[in-house]
């Protein structure tokens, strides 16, 4: 890869700067010879109020920016390789899309800017390194350089490996913070758009459901010209949830709903009972992994494993120790009740305390409460033995 070091000065930079304020999106700077944001870049994610003023603030202090990069597609054509979190952020500042304070705290617009401090920003220099190669060398690059900053997630990399028809499409239903269906998928999908979490789940419910890693499904249509199959895959996913699940709870976020519809969508639910059930396990005090209730209900109530139910505390184990323990000493009996009904050489042993696990007496799923009154103590071999019975 050749790379040739180069200075501009910000107004060239930002001439012709365009800015889709519902994609998020730096489009075109350098008179339209430069794309901010290719296919393969991220999002922008500077619009804080405080990532991006930085860089203003940078600027009229004298700061340097640091090293930008460009890809060099052609004589006349460039691409941003690193550096359009700062470049968006200047050229939207330079077109009025925020404010900075000034030294008595008072918002100010470029445009409301004293004629020295407007100066002082547009003739700021950036030192841009020109690269020129292969695709997949300018790939290697972009990846070495994000390791620095805001990292680049999985998505925005795997974005970046396979840009073409199919990511810039795909990146425009799941990745646009103006589809009015966030709302919607946010019931489901935890994170931001801007972050590529909609495209990140959307992919892995697809490609898990084929048996595939996402990358081998991003792969496999990196040059589709459509995203039917993963919208149409995607929607599904989303609508069986909904009519399963009436109630809206937020630990429906972040669930692997496309496992979840593969193991269960083609199962009938009473969508008035799951409800009703859902709401009952959510309010029980005794079940610590809220999350893991829509599964547990939608594979009928038996694996408890996936409610995390909680256990006896340390005071009341020790209570029911001493006193099952005593007992069964008088009575010359193992004081774990399963040892002494059996026949072995276990049936008079009195085991250790920490030889010896809690038990439900009657188990939880069947309405047993974790209490004193509830509990009994078991050896280990005979706890793990008898599960949910």
């Amino acid at each position: 890869m050749k790379t040739i070091l180069e200075t501009y000065k910000i107004r060239e930079i930002v001439d012709g700067f365009i800015y889709n304020e519902l994609e998020g999106k730096g489009l075109f700077g350098l008179s339209g010879k430069l794309t901010i944001q290719p296919e393969y870049q991220r999002n922008y994610i500077y619009a804080d109020g405080k990532k991006d003023v930085a860089v203003i603030e940078s600027l009229l202090k004298g700061y340097p920016l640091g090293l930008i990069y460009f890809n060099d597609v052609s004589k006349n054509a460039f691409e941003v390789l690193d550096g359009q979190q700062r470049i968006t952020s200047i050229g939207r500042f330079t077109t009025g899309k925020f404010g900075v304070k000034d030294e008595n705290g008072y918002e100010q617009r470029f445009s409301s800017l004293p004629p020295e401090k407007q100066d002082k920003i547009m003739n700021s220099k950036l030192l841009v390194y020109h690269c020129e190669g292969e695709e997949s060398e300018i790939k290697e690059w972009f990846k070495t350089i994000n390791i620095a900053g805001v990292p680049l997630n999985e998505q925005e990399l795997l974005n970046a490996i396979y840009s073409g028809n199919f990511v810039t499409l795909a990146k425009a239903e799941f990745s646009n913070s103006g589809n009015p269906n966030i709302q919607k998928r946010s019931v489901y999908v935890k994170g931001t758009a801007l972050r590529q979490d909609f495209l990140a789940a959307a992919l892995s419910w697809i490609a898990e459901s084929k048996k595939q890693t996402k990358s081998n499904y991003m792969s496999t249509h990196r040059h589709d010209n459509n995203i039917t199959e993963l919208k149409n895959y995607f929607n599904t996913v989303i609508e069986w949830a909904g009519a399963v699940f009436l109630d809206v709870d937020s630990k429906m976020q972040g669930l692997e709903w496309g496992r979840l519809y593969e193991t269960y969508h083609t199962q009938s639910y009473n969508p008035a009972d799951v409800s009703s059930k859902v709401r009952e396990l959510l309010a029980d005090e005794n079940v610590n992994k809220k999350s893991g209730v829509f599964e547990y209900v939608l594979s009928g109530c038996i694996n408890t494993k996936l409610l995390e139910i909680r256990m006896f505390d340390d005071k009341t184990k020790r209570e029911r120790y001493h006193k099952q323990t005593t007992e069964a000493k008088n009575k010359g009996i193992s004081n774990c009740h399963l040892c002494a009904i059996e026949n072995t050489v276990n049936k008079s042993k009195i085991w250790e305390l920490k030889e010896m696990d809690t038990d439900h007496v009657t188990a939880w799923s069947k309405g047993g409460a974790t209490d004193v009154t509830n509990c009994q103590m078991l050896c280990k071999t005979h706890n793990r033995a008898k599960g949910n019975n």
